[in-house]
């Protein structure tokens, strides 16, 4: 059997190394760069407000989003047979995925917790998964996994005045 194989790869060399390759000359194509593109903002400065309300449970959300894909500003929940928790947002957009980290209040203890929106047709939609605790903090185990459910879209909304 062994000497079945070598003589069958022997032969397949043979026949490789007596094939020609054929070459052909081509010439370069030129390719012409753009100049760079303005950075263009998605939404004008300043406040961004978002809201679900739904049977009495309200979700709200405004934040800011700066030059670099940075996101401060204010989150809170409060729903129906739940404590209400209020606090800070602050992450990035990553591409249409904004993941931040939501520092709040409940019931007097302070907690941190990651929290994933979608931006789809100007709405944000909350996403979830499975979550690790670490540090003192409530993080997603793997974001590639996250699912986004279109009840709990968030609309703009015209922002408070504070």
């Amino acid at each position: 059997m062994k000497k079945v194989l070598t003589l069958i790869a022997v032969l397949s060399l043979s026949v490789f190394a007596s094939c020609k390759k054929e070459t052909t000359t081509i010439e370069p194509v030129q390719i012409t760069p753009s100049p760079p593109k303005e950075a263009e903002l998605a939404e004008p400065a300043g406040d961004q407000c978002y809201a679900w309300r739904f049977n009495g449970s309200i979700i709200e959300m405004s934040f800011n989003v700066n030059s670099h894909q940075e996101v401060n500003g204010k989150l809170s929940y409060n729903l129906v047979g739940k404590d209400k928790n209020e606090g800070t947002l602050i992450g990035n957009m990553k591409g249409d995925t904004l993941i931040a980290d939501y520092t709040f209040n409940s019931e007097g203890v302070s907690s941190v917790r990651e929290v994933a929106f979608l931006q789809k047709d100007g709405t944000f939609i909350e996403g979830y998964g499975d979550v690790v605790t670490a540090n003192n903090k409530v993080s997603f185990k793997d974001k590639s996994k996250l699912k986004f459910d279109a009840k709990n879209t968030l609309v703009k909304v015209d922002c408070k005045v504070e």
